[in-house]
């Protein structure tokens, strides 16, 4: 891996003096950092010298590869620390799902902010447990098939079609309830399905 081949700029100013290639009597106009540990510390050379400086440069020598992807990571928050829109710094492996132990293999297990933790299973509201008794459903849930289910409850439910049955009155009630409450839980936690 060959990261910053770009790494050398025009120096500011021109009073560097030579070369520091030894042998070269080119001017020193463009820098290149001595070490990966003196990245403020530089070396000046010509636009030949730059080059084949840049072309050896591996900042990732001698770094295994979680070293490197750590590294990576780092680079793309700048080097700051991060946490989510809502303020609250969260720790740990509550804020990332891998439930299949993808990516097991790269995470650093030293890191204690992806220590394996046991999950408890997520379990639904009992409103929702309820309304789905009620409408005679099990999980997953769709919005489709949610609609569906309300439809043809709904016809067989009807006080017109089973002559005015205060028993079938009260039960196209509940239906109409456990179905308002069904929707609002699948549009509002998942656009168009629900599983729990």
């Amino acid at each position: 891996m060959n990261f910053g081949s770009d790494i050398s700029l025009p120096a500011t100013d021109s009073a560097h003096g030579l070369c520091d290639r030894d042998g070269c009597q080119a001017s020193g106009d463009y820098r290149a950092p001595k070490t990966k540990r003196q990245l403020n510390e530089y070396y000046f050379f010509c636009l030949d010298h730059v080059r084949e400086y840049n072309k050896n440069w591996n900042f990732c020598a001698g770094m295994d590869v979680r070293t490197v992807e750590r590294e990576i990571r780092n680079d793309t928050v700048w080097r700051r620390p991060t946490w989510p829109f809502n303020g609250a710094a969260k720790h740990g492996r509550d804020w990332f799902d891998d439930n299949l132990d993808i990516l097991e293999d790269i995470i650093d297990q030293d890191d204690r902010t992806h220590s394996k933790q046991q999950k408890p299973a997520r379990q639904p509201e009992p409103q929702i447990v309820l309304a789905m008794k009620v409408m005679n459903l099990a999980a997953p849930l769709t919005l489709t098939a949610l609609k569906s289910r309300y439809k043809d409850l709904v016809k067989q439910h009807h006080p017109d079609a089973n002559h005015g049955d205060k028993s079938a009155e009260d039960r196209l009630k509940a239906i109409n309830e456990a179905y308002a409450t069904l929707k609002q839980f699948t549009s509002k936690n998942f656009t168009s399905r629900s599983d729990f």
